[in-house]
């Protein structure tokens, strides 16, 4: 009988969560069986007991992971200040990352399965959100990012309800000019927080 190391076992439960995230942007929370996401790790299904308690359990990890990858690969690589801000904007609205459920935002693609999971969940989901705002705060107002806390969450409540509905639009051409609009609205909120 083979034995791996503890680096062979966190190695097994990263790969396992990053596939899982992926997967429940894609398909929803409720839409992805333990054996879909341990098949899509490339393990089998005994093997996720070993890593996780439950499925919330891992539902919870997954969320909080992919908040943190998108703080970290988007919100903390933008631009300082207002060039940041739309930088950040334009690519959260952008028709690349609507077309890209998978890859893209797990507010946009979650908020409605998260706000129906446990406590538990919706709290690695607030801590998430938490980290995501605190970024878009100090490129707001970098001498008070405080201070612009609830215009970051709004920010970030209007670009996540957009991405959402251009997503769910048939028509393309409608969605893109709703993605084009909310940019606009996006940025004219940002431009009348500046003017306060």
């Amino acid at each position: 009988m083979v034995r791996y190391g503890k680096e062979h076992k966190s190695e097994t439960r990263r790969r396992i969560i990053e596939t899982a995230g992926r997967r429940f942007k894609q398909d929803g929370i409720d839409g992805s069986g333990v054996s879909t996401l341990m098949k899509d790790a490339g393990l089998t299904n005994g093997a996720f007991y070993a890593h996780f308690e439950s499925k919330n359990d891992l539902v919870a990890t997954a969320i909080a992971d992919q908040l943190t990858a998108q703080a970290e690969q988007v919100v903390a690589q933008a631009a300082p200040g207002r060039a940041g801000l739309e930088q950040i904007v334009r690519g959260y609205l952008s028709p690349q990352h609507r077309d890209s459920l998978g890859d893209g935002c797990p507010n946009a693609a979650l908020l409605d399965e998260i706000g129906r999971c446990t406590e538990t969940t919706r709290q690695a989901y607030t801590d998430g959100v938490l980290v995501l705002i605190e970024g878009i705060a100090a490129r707001m107002a970098p001498d008070a990012p405080a201070s612009a806390r609830v215009e970051a969450l709004g920010l970030l409540g209007m670009m996540a309800g957009t991405l959402q509905l251009s997503r769910a639009l048939t028509d393309s051409r409608l969605s893109d000019e709703l993605l084009d609009q909310g940019i606009d609205n996006a940025l004219a909120l940002l431009d009348a927080g500046q003017r306060v």
